[in-house]
């Protein structure tokens, strides 16, 4: 296996840290309050406090590499080699079946390289063509969760474009209703309704459904023009909230902004060219830079709630924190990427997201990487670093396949 080192390095166990382990049911993961119980991905892993700071304080030094204009992954940087344990794993040869995955309780997993085999035999095609993965991918999927939707996608992930759903009515009646649990304060019950009120599977549903949209308005489009054209009058016709935003909205200047539609050998400007395909990540909601520590154990009940007419999520204020410590010896991760893809399982209970456990590290504490293919209910359970859950459109090439019509669970 070959070590990188240099600014990807120095990232690279900040941006991977993903969660696994304890695995309650969707109604059950939203009532998990601050300190009900070990949900955690620490408590569930055997990392130390310490451990899971250091790698959160590397997430956050990491913040500006998915921004527009920053350099592909590299092996030279004037950050020098902090916190390099990650390894990117080998190459695979392009003829190699993957083995089945491991599964068990709505989750399958599989080694690193096992998963580079599968998605060359499964999702690498490029024009009908099978590729092999490439080293530039092969280290970015280093990475972890994150990885693993940065290698599909064709970029790190911006999350500009993002869905969510939010019962405000559930909300409120809940807050007039229900009463403080015995020792929790006002800001922990505010946060704990707010976590249960918002509704992971209408989001994505959300998601999905402007998904189907998009790809409408890109269909015959060869210019930006005829897409934004397209696109403004079908969601005209459904009386759909997201035809009134403004055009310099990130709604309507997403396509705009994919570097892939500009490239020669993605879109080259062609929006025909261009699909719509679904990611999702899990963060916490308290990430006021500049709020004490204190407010960001309960996290931010007015946090990233989506726009109530269209379910758009504004996640400029996502700086990648994680959570505070509730009491000596918690610990956060910051976030958890599940990628999606352009799968056509009607059953949103039956999709299956694929994911990770953290960044490969063989030769280091974390140990080696797993990528997991988890179905919705199982993805959308989530853990207590997390209160929130949004489902990202993006667009890549149309000549990608991101995924077979049946994603099945593992390689059955």
């Amino acid at each position: 296996m070959q070590k990188r080192r240099g600014f990807m390095a120095f990232t690279a166990a900040s941006v991977a840290m993903c969660t696994i382990g304890f695995l309650p049911t969707v109604s059950h993961a939203a009532e998990i309050g601050p300190r009900g119980g070990n949900g955690s991905y620490a408590a569930r892993n055997g990392l130390t406090a310490n451990d899971v700071r250091s790698i959160n304080a590397l997430n956050e030094a990491a913040l500006n590499l998915g921004q527009p204009g920053r350099p592909s992954p590299s092996t030279s940087s004037p950050f020098g080699a902090l916190g390099d344990d990650r390894v990117t794993p080998p190459a695979e040869p392009l003829n190699l079946l993957p083995s089945p995955y491991r599964a068990f309780n709505g989750r399958a997993s599989t080694g690193v390289s096992n998963y580079i085999r599968k998605w060359q035999q499964v999702y690498s095609q490029r024009d009908g063509k099978m590729q092999q993965m490439t080293e530039q991918q092969r280290e970015e999927l280093s990475y972890g969760c994150v990885g693993v939707t940065w290698v599909n996608s064709g970029s790190y992930p911006t999350n500009n474009l993002a869905f969510a759903s939010f019962d405000e009515t559930k909300y409120k009646n809940s807050l007039a209703n229900s009463t403080r649990r015995p020792g929790e304060t006002q800001a922990e019950f505010e946060g704990r309704i707010a976590k249960s009120s918002f509704d992971e599977k209408k989001g994505f549903e959300r998601a999905r459904n402007v998904t189907a949209t998009i790809n409408k308005a890109l269909e015959n489009a060869h210019s930006e023009t005829d897409y934004l054209t397209n696109l403004k009058a079908d969601l005209t016709s459904k009386g759909d909230a997201l035809a009134n935003q403004d055009s310099r909205s990130n709604f309507y200047s997403a396509l705009r902004n994919t570097a892939s539609f500009k490239d020669k050998n993605g879109g080259n400007f062609d929006p025909s060219k261009m699909k719509a395909v679904i990611y999702s990540k899990h963060f916490w909601s308290g990430q006021d830079p500049w709020s004490s520590p204190e407010k960001s154990k309960f996290g931010d009940p007015n946090g990233f709630r989506p726009d109530r007419a269209t379910g758009l999520v504004d996640m400029s204020q996502d700086w990648n924190m994680s959570r505070s410590a509730v009491k000596e010896g918690d610990a956060y991760v910051n976030f958890d990427y599940g990628w999606f893809g352009d799968q056509t399982e009607t059953d949103a209970n039956k999709t299956i997201w694929t994911h990770a456990n953290h960044y490969n590290s063989p030769g280091g504490d974390m140990g080696p990487m797993d990528v997991y293919e988890s179905t919705f209910p199982n993805w959308a359970s989530g853990y207590e670093d997390f209160d929130r859950g949004a489902y990202m459109v993006v667009f890549i090439p149309k000549s990608w396949n991101t995924a077979p019509a049946k994603v099945k669970e593992g390689w059955q």
